[in-house]
């Protein structure tokens, strides 16, 4: 069982921070000669993870309600929008994956280039999504290529990232207390872009329509109008706002993240898409874990998703849900440390089952009680925890699978890229499944664009969704995950033999390399 202390040991590879962090306070030095990483690095490293989450959260909690309400797209043209651009978001990160697995060094690196040149084409890609275009025919399909658009570009810039965590450091713990301080930084990120989103947008009242059957002539156009031109502009404001961030970030990491490669063996040829692909898919560890995690991410995706709506309709809580997304998010930042104190001392198989079922009970509550603010904002707050368990454990665990794959095959090299987006394929996919067909199911339900209230099908139905079904796939999702082989022993046997690696590697005279690298030697 892996003890506390481990998680501030190992030896450091990738992280390089220029400037000022350049100096003899980057990496401090063990006895055994190995560098260790400081917090400085983790945090430079940690920053690049919040545009993707940033975007993501603003995205995922406020995309439906704004294509619904603000652009007054129809219920069947918006599940069209929210499965595509899922769907293909998911098509998009193996694809990157592979082509970065393809990509040749440069001086700024292989992954790092990625990074740069997609970000400032991601930002207006993204600030156009929050745009209401003047020609109402056709918005549904300005809709779908922006977010289309966006979320490849996000991919380009994510993926690289991700693949970050097995360049940082060989040692196990090492990459577990980095991956703690980005997923941190991470939900900060998802603070972040609820309270901008949620602050600003909430500080203006979508304007609605009190009784369903007066038609659209006959409300006051004057009025109504103005205030969606107001709401219109407050959308337009926080993705601007959040477009500055996200360059912000990406300006930070690369300045501060530099990548080595290989520097005493010539770089083999990296593999083709379907024998890489057919290696990874056929690692027994990985799978299980997706299984498991598939099932779990798509429970708090659909919760996500049909969040804002839930509030409004069927709690009542028009101008609270900002206010309630917010106390999650906080709670789920506070208690990251937290979870990651706990796998240390426990193991991690036993933080999954303790952080994600304890989601159960409060969704219970939330599809049994009546409209309480006082209870709906101490639910919010417990809530977080499980949310805080569900960001950090899947990409702590992964490094531990990829470790895995390392020992069975010893000459595979480059499939990090593909673990990593092959990861997020599935839950992506179907997370675009279930937005689409949530919001298929309020249209056939009877949603009203622009109601001040909902029809009692639409409420029961956004109940069913926020409550009952996430319900059954935790639960379904926590029973696959007994399948996963990957327990402390394992993982402990595991870095003993990785351990042994490095320490042959190091007699070569190759003590800097990565653990991909690193596993070819065997």
């Amino acid at each position: 069982m892996a003890k506390g202390e481990g998680a501030e040991s190992g030896s450091a590879t990738g992280l390089l921070p220029l400037g000022i962090l350049r100096g003899e306070e980057n990496s401090r030095t063990q006895k055994d000669g190995t560098k260790k990483l400081t917090i400085c690095s983790k945090l430079c490293y940690a920053v690049g993870g919040a545009p993707y989450q940033i975007t993501g959260c603003a995205l995922g909690f406020f995309l439906q309600i704004y294509l619904l309400d603000v652009a007054q797209v129809d219920p069947f043209s918006a599940s069209i929008i929210l499965f595509v651009g899922r769907a293909w978001d998911a098509i998009t990160d193996p694809l990157v994956g592979f082509f970065i697995s393809k990509s040749s060094w440069s001086r700024l690196g292989r992954l790092m280039p990625w990074i740069i040149f997609s970000t400032p084409l991601a930002v207006i890609a993204y600030f156009l999504i929050w745009f209401v275009p003047d020609f109402p025919r056709n918005q549904a399909l300005w809709y779908l290529v922006f977010y289309c658009l966006f979320e490849t570009l996000v991919t380009c810039f994510h993926v690289p990232y991700s693949a970050l965590t097995m360049f940082i450091s060989t040692e196990q713990s090492e990459r577990d207390s980095a991956t703690a301080y980005r997923m941190t930084v991470e939900v900060l990120g998802t603070v972040l872009g609820t309270a901008i989103q949620g602050q600003i947008v909430g500080k203006v009242n979508t304007p609605c329509i009190q009784d369903p059957n007066i038609l659209m002539e006959e409300v006051n156009q004057t009025h109504a109008t103005s205030s969606l031109s107001d709401t219109k502009n407050a959308y337009m404001l926080a993705a601007g706002v959040i477009a500055g961030i996200y360059v912000l970030c990406a300006v930070i990491l690369s300045l501060g993240v530099q990548e080595h490669r290989e520097p005493c063996k010539e770089q083999e040829q990296p593999p083709s898409f379907f024998r890489g692909l057919r290696l990874v898919m056929n690692h027994g560890p990985y799978l299980k874990l997706i299984a498991g995690f598939l099932f779990t991410s798509l429970a708090f995706m659909l919760v996500e998703g049909n969040f804002a709506l839930f509030c409004t309709y069927t709690l009542g809580f028009r101008n609270e849900f900002q206010n309630l997304l917010l106390a999650i998010m906080l709670s789920a930042t506070l208690t990251i440390p937290i979870w990651q104190w706990f796998l240390t001392q426990f193991g991690k198989k036993t933080a999954v089952y303790l952080g994600i079922s304890s989601a159960v009970p409060f969704l219970i509550l939330v599809a049994l009680m009546e409209s309480n603010l006082i209870v709906t904002y101490v639910v919010a707050v417990a809530a977080g925890v499980s949310v805080a368990a569900a960001f950090l454990l899947p990409w702590s665990m992964l490094p531990d699978v990829i470790d895995d794959f390392h020992l069975k095959h010893p000459t595979a090299r480059g499939h990090e890229p593909i673990f990593f987006s092959f990861y997020v394929f599935f839950t992506k996919f179907a997370s675009g499944v279930s937005l689409g067909i949530s919001t298929l199911s309020l249209d056939l339900a009877g949603y009203l664009t622009r109601g001040c209230s909902q029809p009692e099908a639409v409420k029961f139905t956004l109940k069913i969704l926020v409550a009952v079904v996430p319900i059954g796939l935790i639960l379904l999702g926590l029973f696959l995950f007994k399948l996963y082989p990957i327990n402390e022993e394992k993982r402990q046997e595991n870095k003993k033999a990785l351990q042994a690696i490095r320490e042959e590697a190091g007699s070569l005279g190759c003590s800097d390399t990565d653990s991909t690298e690193l596993a070819s030697i065997l």
